[in-house]
């Protein structure tokens, strides 16, 4: 038997469940919402979504491969914590991602890449939202290392920005973090316009050490 022709919404689109919880406790691990090393308790997040424990525990499952939940003996999933050293080792590293990103696309970029650079620019100075910094910061550095035709490198350096996230809000909402982030990203298209490709990995090393030292400036009071 034929099925009558009509407009089947496609549910391989339809966001699962977990998918739903992951995306939620994600946002709330990333602002702050749960502290370093606080538990997410499986029984209340499947009360608060209406849900048994199985899409909450895949939702966890699924923060636990992004490094951002932890499962402990006796107590279950905690937001994990991210050492001192373990923080140096990853700015350390996007350094040497990052780097090659921007000296592999610089060749290959055109007045689409730095219109679309230049867009993201003017959307983060004009933001309020602190949530949206860390968001469109990632945009404008994906934009800048997409010409480098190199999705699995531009792919690591996402993951670790996705870790480094709830840190980079963090250094972006104390004084001057937004501003000089916005000066240093429009210095680095400039190297990027002139074709720069040295000067343009000189600049990406600076600012993200800059970040990084930043961050040591304040997290002592934090962790």
């Amino acid at each position: 038997m034929s099925l009558p022709r009509f407009n089947a919404p496609n549910l391989g689109l339809t966001p699962t469940a977990s998918e739903i919880i992951a995306r939620h406790l994600r946002d709330a691990i990333v602002s702050g919402q749960f502290a370093e090393d606080e538990p997410i308790r499986q029984d209340d997040i499947a009360r608060l979504f209406n849900v048994s424990k199985i899409p909450v525990r895949e939702a966890l499952k699924r923060l636990e491969a992004e490094g951002l939940v932890m499962f402990q003996r006796n107590r279950g999933a905690v937001v994990t914590r991210i050492s001192e050293p373990e923080l140096a080792q990853m700015f350390e590293v996007r350094v040497l991602l990052e780097v090659q990103a921007i000296r592999l696309a610089v060749p290959n970029m055109d007045e689409t890449t730095f219109a679309s650079a230049e867009r993201i620019c003017e959307a983060f100075l004009g933001e309020e939202d602190v949530g949206r910094w860390a968001e469109l910061n990632w945009q404008l550095h994906a934009c800048l290392y997409e010409p480098a035709k190199r999705p699995f490198l531009v792919g690591l350096i996402r993951s670790i920005h996705d870790k480094l996230e709830r840190y980079l809000r963090m250094q972006m909402s104390l004084s001057e973090g937004k501003a000089r982030a916005d000066q240093e990203h429009r210095e680095i298209i400039a190297a990027c316009r002139a074709a720069d490709a040295e000067r343009a990995a000189e600049l990406i090393e600076t600012h993200i050490n800059g970040v990084c030292q930043t961050l040591y400036a304040h997290l002592p009071n934090r962790l």
